[in-house]
């Protein structure tokens, strides 16, 4: 995959062409590869919970007859989570996106373990809270860490490839429950397992630097030259050294009055925020944590019973959520990100509806089977990315981490409001009019992404700033001619 681009200013190497692939500096994609293990946390804590659920049901009578606590062990891990990712954003801001990533590790590990020795019900509630915890801070960091190396170019590429590890560990989860259906102590592997890639990520981790960016901003400049020549050529490092001494000079002068209420004081953040936490919000209301969690259950909603089937079915689904991420990722830097929310949501809502009509008709299993399927090709290759990558790139250097960490929460609390209410809405309106709920909210995220979504495709950060303070201003000339240019 290849984007051709062409400098926006003067300098050394003016009126040249550059090509820039996602493969050709090995040095940015191992970053890329080894911070994205924190999605693979994110995806296989998804995944594996639906699987695990229904091996927890047969062993504990009271989680079989209660849809409360089926719901609080799926949704506890998603309070750990928002916990994790409101501190996230202070604990990047302050210790660097590598401690960050090491400290989710330790917890995430920390969990696997609590929730693999269970003795009933309510410890694996508190491994789930733990392991929450874990991911909530991991949600916050590996984008940010991703997005803080890459070239503006393939940034929105390479921050979708954390996506991707989110529903290739997703896709992974689903494996791991069919290989572990005919074992003793079926879930107890299934849950265990997870500290394996947490384990993983810590040991590599030692060995990676920390994020560019933040060095040069709080620690140490020598230090973040080094690392920033290994990812550009001499020209354009000179020409980002020159953007982060300027963003580096603006941060000094308001570096004291930096606090959260700035981020609905300032008009332009309280812009950007309003578009990143939009994102994430809807991005969870229309559904997708739904499937994900719950997609095993909904087979068997519609009529397929067999657990070993359900889990087959999820499989499939989970496969097509991670192809799906792999198109993504192309498009995501040549399309765009406004467009390419605005196709998906257009997909994910005919998909409900689909859903809706599938389990009203009751007797069509293999069509709620279709609507699953269709709805995960269209929300992965869009909706699932372009929220993380656009909020990893969005924001003032100076209120990254604090966005960022927001904006998370924004996703975990809305996460934790589908999974903790989807079997009691389902029961107390019907499956078919709770699909049509969420078709309903696809519609209101597409006007969303509308009305309060710019184009960020290729921009560099302080291009994307002056986006904000421009439509903040009220105006919005310069704004459209930098859309031009990342197009």
């Amino acid at each position: 995959m290849t984007i051709e681009t062409f400098p926006r200013s003067p300098g050394l190497d003016a009126g040249v062409e550059k090509k820039i692939t996602y493969f050709s500096n090995k040095y940015v994609l191992g970053l890329t590869v080894i911070a994205g293990i924190g999605g693979l946390l994110f995806g296989y804590d998804t995944g594996v919970i639906s699987g695990a659920l229904l091996y927890i049901r047969d062993e504990f009578e009271a989680v079989d007859q209660s849809s409360f606590l089926q719901e609080t062990i799926v949704s506890m891990a998603l309070v750990g989570a928002m916990i994790g990712a409101a501190a996230g954003g202070g604990i990047n801001d302050a210790y660097g996106r590598k401690q960050a990533t090491l400290l989710a590790d330790v917890i995430f590990a920390l969990g696997s373990f609590v929730m693999a020795a269970a003795w009933n019900p309510y410890v694996i509630i508190f491994g789930r809270l733990l392991v929450g915890l874990g991911v909530g801070v991991a949600s916050v960091t590996a984008p940010m860490y991703i997005a803080e190396a890459a070239p503006s170019e393939i940034r929105g590429g390479l921050v979708s490839t954390n996506v991707l590890m989110i529903t290739s560990g997703q896709f992974l989860s689903y494996l791991v429950n069919l290989a572990f259906t005919e074992v003793r102590g079926t879930w107890r592997w299934m849950l265990g397992v997870a500290a394996v890639p947490a384990i993983i990520q810590f040991c590599l981790m030692l060995f990676l630097p920390e994020s560019p960016r933040w060095l040069y901003m709080k620690r140490s400049r020598s230090d973040a030259i080094v690392v920033l020549s290994k990812i550009y050529d001499p020209f354009r490092l000179e020409e980002e050294l020159d953007q982060l001494s300027a963003a580096l000079e603006e941060e000094r002068q308001r570096r004291n009055a930096i606090s959260y209420w700035d981020v609905f004081r300032i008009k332009e953040i309280r812009l950007a925020f309003l578009a990143g936490a939009g994102l994430q919000a809807f991005q969870q209301f229309t559904g997708i944590n739904t499937v994900m969690y719950y997609s095993p259950t909904i087979v068997q909603m519609a009529g397929f019973r067999s657990n070993q089937l359900a889990l087959l079915l999820s499989l499939i689904v989970a496969l097509m959520n991670a192809a799906g991420t792999i198109v993504g990722i192309y498009l995501i830097d040549h399309f765009g990100r406004r467009k390419l929310a605005l196709s998906s949501l257009s997909g994910v809502i005919l998909s409900l509806i689909l859903l809706s009509v599938a389990f009203y008709l009751e007797s069509f299993g293999w069509l709620a089977v279709l609507g699953l399927a269709l709805y995960i090709s269209f929300f992965a290759p869009g909706m699932g990315p372009v929220p993380w990558t656009v909020n990893s790139e969005i924001y003032p250097e100076s209120y990254r981490g604090i966005c960022a960490g927001m904006s998370a929460t924004v996703n975990w609390v809305s996460n934790l409001v589908v999974a903790q209410s989807f079997l009691s809405v389902a029961e107390a309106v019907g499956t078919s009019s709770t699909f049509l709920i969420l078709a309903a909210i696809g519609v209101a995220a597409f006007g969303f992404v509308f009305l309060f979504v710019p184009e960020t495709k290729g921009l560099s950060f302080e291009e994307v700033e002056r986006i904000w303070k421009e439509r903040a201003s009220g105006s919005s000339i310069h704004s459209e001619s930098l859309l031009e240019n990342g197009d």
